[in-house]
């Protein structure tokens, strides 16, 4: 794809008690955007299932409270499964509109929840996901850890999408690997709304030559119902998330936003050209790495808890 087109960062808030209901304002979202002529769409993290901001799952150190179960058992039964009706809905207005669609969620598999991003490539539907290596802090209280199978740079008509999710950024190895897979669109949905992130986006954009659309929520208290735990208190307009998402050009340049007025849709002309541009004098895993000295050594196998014997290769005699 030569021509320049048109991109979009959703800045939405989720519907963290009803997933279906997030699907349907997602689709609504994903024709706005086409309508308007985007070709690639990113949504924040986490935005299928929800954001659990403020709340502590009434784990103090030692302890598991009642209410903490209860509520990892509700936020549980919001996750989304990739044969749910929520994907289905969103690969359908993928295809209907015949764009690439980038959206974080909820992921269950069994009893563990995973922070994930799911692919839409346009006439396609659903191709992929990557499932968030290092969750951050408390967040490894409620979600497991992706493995090095779900890495994957996507080809779409429009370039190589590939996303990395929230702090997953700050990985230097995890950018490395992206950059070695020819990312050309490297989306960064995100729950971090301080003004530290963009200068951190605009860094990745210009040490890997590549269009960097970065999506975070603009979510208030009243998203969540009133029995919600939340640290940063009960009055319904107190803002959790605020935004800032962006587009960043591939020499660091800011394209669109940040913004931090509420929800909206960011738009910005891109040329894939540019991408080859910069390259011109630096290529992080090209001519600008030096593998006499340093190599990276990337493991993509799955890791599986259980293998049924049936798949172990049988001893040779």
């Amino acid at each position: 794809m030569n021509k320049p087109f048109k991109v979009a960062v959703v800045q939405a808030a989720s519907i963290p008690d009803d997933s279906m209901a997030t699907a349907n304002k997602a689709v609504a979202l994903i024709k706005e955007a086409a309508a308007q002529g985007a070709k690639i769409m990113v949504f924040p993290e986490a935005y299928l299932g929800g954001y659990p901001k403020g709340n502590s799952f009434g784990a103090p150190i030692g302890m598991r409270k009642p209410e903490g179960r209860d509520a990892f058992a509700a936020y549980h039964r919001q996750a989304i499964r990739l044969d749910g009706e929520e994907v289905a809905l969103i690969a359908q207005a993928a295809m209907d509109t015949n764009t690439v669609v980038v959206v974080g969620c909820i992921e269950a598999d069994g009893g563990t929840l995973y922070c994930t991003v799911l692919y839409f490539n346009g006439r396609e539907g659903y191709v992929g996901k990557h499932r968030k290596l290092m969750p951050t802090a408390g967040e490894r209280l409620i979600w497991g850890f992706g493995d090095g199978s779900t890495m994957p740079v996507i080809d779409t008509e429009f370039g190589r999408v590939g996303a990395v999710i929230c702090w997953e950024n700050y990985m230097p190895m995890l950018r490395m690997y992206m950059y070695s897979q020819g990312v050309a669109i490297y989306c960064a949905p995100t729950a971090d709304d301080r003004d530290t992130w963009v200068p951190s986006m605009r860094h990745i954009a210009l040490e890997g030559r590549c269009y960097v659309l970065t999506s975070c929520q603009h979510l208030r208290r009243n998203a969540y119902p009133d029995d919600f735990e939340c640290a940063l208190g009960d009055d319904p307009d107190t803002v959790l998330m605020r935004g800032g998402s962006a587009i960043i050009g591939p020499l660091g340049e800011v394209l669109a936003g940040p913004d931090f007025s509420g929800e909206t849709i960011l738009y910005a002309d891109i040329d894939s050209n540019e991408v080859l541009r910069g390259k011109f004098d630096f290529d992080a895993s090209g001519h600008y790495a030096r593998p006499d000295i340093f190599q990276l050594h990337v493991d993509t196998r799955p890791k599986q808890a259980v293998v049924p014997n049936a798949q172990t290769p049988s001893p040779e005699n």
